[in-house]
């Protein structure tokens, strides 16, 4: 998968084209400058490992990390474990999501955002307090 180009430069120079690639519920993959990925890290190991959600969760984004280099050509080799997960076969989508990416099969990430929009238009969106102050 090659990174586009508006992506690649602030990745090469804040992480030096070192990225931690794993995976979220929503069968998208997750991909992290290595630098943010410490810190993610570091509050995932803090959950109460007792609660099984909280382990769940550090068992899922902890088991499939993996850390990945981009190539001089802005790309990265995904291992088959992850692209099996995020069932990314012909089209992907790449999202930015401030300090992450999301990777997403393009036919899944059209089903999932048509239902975010549908949601939120019929007012089932579960909006936080702090979500519905927010001014965009």
């Amino acid at each position: 998968m090659a990174i586009p180009s508006r992506h690649r430069e602030p990745l090469q120079h804040c992480c030096d084209g070192q990225l931690v690639v794993t995976v979220d519920p929503d069968h998208c993959l997750l991909l992290y400058p290595f630098p943010d990925w410490e810190e993610i890290e570091r509050k995932l190991v803090r959950l109460p490992s007792l609660k099984p959600k909280a382990r769940s969760l550090q068992r899922l984004l902890l088991g499939y990390a993996t850390e990945l280099e981009i190539d001089g050509h802005g790309r990265i080799l995904l291992p088959q474990p992850l692209r099996q997960f995020a069932e990314l076969d012909r089209r992907a989508v790449l999202i930015g999501q401030g300090n992450k990416l999301e990777l997403w099969d393009e036919e899944r990430w059209n089903r999932c955002s048509q239902d975010w929009l549908a949601a939120y238009e019929a007012g089932d969106a579960d909006l936080s307090a702090e979500l519905e102050s927010l001014s965009l």
